[in-house]
């Protein structure tokens, strides 16, 4: 009978002879770090709530600004204040312990890949990273467009911006998701081809659609609809699916190649 948790040369289980029982026992202990990793930051956040807060709350600061007002929220429950403080820190601690996660994710997929597999997955779990922090940071610069005309231009002077700390921050991690996973295009994109699940040619000879699908979801995941918050979404996007066409065709020309062939 084969041992389950029997070690391979890097010190984890050698994926050649581990059980159903030891994929699991792997898993858990993945979660597990991932876990502390959440927790961790979590912590972190906590205890630099104050500062965080302060950096999250900017956008709504500059719009209460205009109409010279103090930048406060609204509390219509006593505990209103600790749940925002707690879901903040929950959140935080997601973001920052998702190198962890995507590193514990990579390692516990990697064992049961192909060769070549592995040699795509490794570097983009790196690029993914990066790329969803730039979505990060996109939607935070984008934030204060998207809050001026939502409130000033479509509400007009029918309505004065006081906002719930929770449903602010609700809105925010939102349009932090949106432009994040959004940003994740390219990697998918380049990772299927390489695998050789989606051909560069298929790409290629789907660019309207392509096109299409990118201006229907950003539009969807940009509240404003004016044609420059549009743009600046919809752009980007559209130039890393054209980016992940010639990324495949290059990776592919030198995989083909007869010095690499031989």
């Amino acid at each position: 009978m084969k041992n389950p948790f029997r070690r391979s040369r890097s010190g984890g289980p050698d994926p050649a002879d581990m059980t159903l029982l030891g994929h699991l026992q792997e898993l858990r202990g993945r979660l597990m770090k991932c876990t502390a990793a959440v927790v961790v930051g979590a912590i972190a956040v906590w205890i630099f709530y104050n500062p965080i807060f302060d950096f999250l709350a900017q956008p709504y600061c500059d719009l209460q600004q205009q109409s010279d007002l103090d930048c406060t929220f609204l509390a219509t429950n006593p505990l209103q204040p600790f749940s925002v403080k707690l879901t903040l820190s929950g959140y935080g601690g997601v973001i920052l312990a998702l190198p962890v996660i995507l590193y514990q994710m990579g390692r516990f997929v990697l064992p049961g890949l192909y060769p070549n597999e592995k040699r795509a997955l490794a570097p983009y779990l790196v690029v993914a990273t990066f790329l969803l922090f730039a979505g990060l940071v996109l939607a935070y610069s984008f934030l204060p467009r998207a809050l001026d005309v939502l409130v000033n231009d479509l509400g007009g002077d029918r309505f004065q911006a006081f906002f719930q700390a929770d449903e602010y921050l609700s809105f925010f991690t939102k349009m932090l998701l949106a432009f994040g996973i959004a940003f994740q295009l390219p990697v998918v994109l380049v990772f299927l081809q390489l695998v050789g699940i989606v051909q560069p040619e298929t790409l290629k000879s789907n660019r309207r659609v392509a096109l299409l699908l990118v201006v229907v979801l950003a539009a969807i995941i940009t509240p404003t609809g004016d044609p420059f918050t549009l743009a600046v979404l919809a752009v980007p996007m559209y130039l890393f699916y054209e980016i992940a066409i010639f990324i495949g065709g290059q990776r592919r020309k030198k995989s083909s190649s007869p010095i690499a062939a031989g």
